[in-house]
């Protein structure tokens, strides 16, 4: 039994489905991959080309664990699997991996079709509307990590009423705390604690914040949904480490989104959890040196306004004058190095992180070390676990899609040698 139809569990069901497993595959939404379907909007974004090496540094301190997962399937078996449902990928400017056409929507369709009409094996059962509840009696517990379980039994909600489930092997592939309404609530977490599952809590990742104070009015009503482009940022967080890079983000009503500050949240939150408050420098001129600008700025403006000094003189104009506007007094704006100082390194500060329901990603889940090597739980011999529920998280850009096909993958596997050893 596999509980979620998202990547991880979409992938673990294959791999049991092909090894000639009977897989039912339940899940609570009406359809299939729907959050799978929403990240793919924009443009499905399978993977990313980078070296292996710099690839797997994406998974900050959970790198050892996704690694691991990657000896069996990497980005490389990403691309491999998508030719082999027909759909033909390409590497885009910026390394990122995407389908010929950009959509997810014929990828998902391919691969259905493949679990419901597979060449060799079983088809898999997909069983909508059925919500996990939890446990129908107690789990065997295990004495030691090779320890053999009885069937499992889980409860459900089904629109026909209670139902009570029995596998030999069952893959939770359940989400985590993100985008509710597709799906993935955490509403899991407490009955795998209650079996004595080792948790990190869940928080948001690849997260938008609020600003320390908010903006103004006047800002947040005109500049609400705008992108900072071409810009940098930079931030040394509690322990040290540095972050800096150049790319765009975007302004809210409260604060901050964007590409560039998901690559900086694990860092920005952790802080402002910890200290209430975190704060990044914003270079607005990134390919032009400091000596450059103030020497811009110092430039005489003659009866130009300091607005129209700085559009002709260094193209700020938009957002970017207006958050300079925003942080800085009068004193400042007219003072050549205090402006040129702002315009390469503006402080902004964060007092908080938005929820995490209204991240891309989440954070923390069931901590690798409550688990074998496989996936199995150490705990409850015979369930293992998939997917973003488990405790990593990385950046957009493949990065998570990639590790949740390989956590799918892995699973399978782990559940066709558990069933060996049976």
């Amino acid at each position: 039994m596999v509980v979620g139809a998202g990547p991880a569990g979409l992938m673990a069901a294959e791999v049991l489905s092909g090894a000639g497993v009977a897989v039912q595959l339940l899940d609570a939404m009406p359809s299939i991959g729907r959050k799978f379907l929403l990240a793919g909007k924009g443009g499905l974004n399978l993977t990313h080309a980078e070296p292996a090496d710099l690839f797997a540094s994406r998974y900050g301190k959970r790198r050892p664990q996704i690694e691991a997962l990657f000896k069996s399937f990497d980005s490389t078996s990403v691309r491999d699997w998508a030719a082999s449902l027909g759909i033909d990928t390409f590497v885009g400017s910026s390394g990122r991996v995407f389908p010929a056409d950009m959509k997810a929507a014929p990828l998902l369709r391919a691969w259905l079709t493949r679990l419901r009409h597979p060449k060799v094996g079983p088809s898999v059962e997909f069983l909508m509307r059925h919500r996990w509840i939890g446990w129908h009696q107690p789990v065997p517990q295990a004495t030691d990590a090779g320890a053999q379980a009885g069937n499992s039994w889980l409860d459900f909600e089904t629109p026909y009423g209670p139902l009570q489930v029995q596998a030999d092997a069952v893959v939770l592939a359940l989400g985590g705390a993100s985008w509710a309404r597709l799906g993935s609530n955490g509403a899991w977490v407490p009955w795998l604690q209650a079996k004595g599952v080792d948790m990190a809590p869940l928080l948001p990742a690849n997260c938008g914040f609020d600003v320390q104070n908010g903006w103004s009015t006047h800002f947040a009503s005109r500049f609400a949904g705008q992108p900072f482009k071409s810009v940098a940022i930079e931030y040394t967080n509690s322990q040290g480490h540095k972050f800096a890079r150049r790319g765009e983000f975007v302004a809210t009503a409260s604060g901050v989104e964007g590409s560039l500050i998901y690559a900086a949240s694990s860092w920005l939150r952790d802080d402002i959890l910890v200290h209430g408050t975190a704060t990044f420098q914003l270079d607005l001129l990134p390919g032009l040196p400091m000596e450059r600008v103030l020497a811009e700025v110092q430039h005489p403006r003659g009866s130009r306004s300091l607005s129209s000094h700085l559009k002709s003189r260094l193209h700020i104009e938009g957002i970017k004058a207006a958050i300079l506007h925003e942080l800085l007094s009068k004193e400042q704006m007219t003072d050549p190095l205090q402006l040129a100082k702002a315009i390469k390194a503006l402080p902004i500060t964060l007092a908080a992180v938005r929820p995490i329901d209204e991240a891309i990603s989440s954070a923390g889940g069931v901590q690798f070390e409550a688990m074998t090597e496989q996936l199995m739980l150490a705990t409850l011999p015979g369930i293992f676990c998939a997917g973003e529920m488990l405790d990593w998280e990385a950046p957009t850009g493949g990065y998570l899609l990639t590790a949740c096909l390989a956590s799918g993958y892995c699973a399978g596997r782990g559940v066709l040698a558990f069933l060996e050893e049976k």
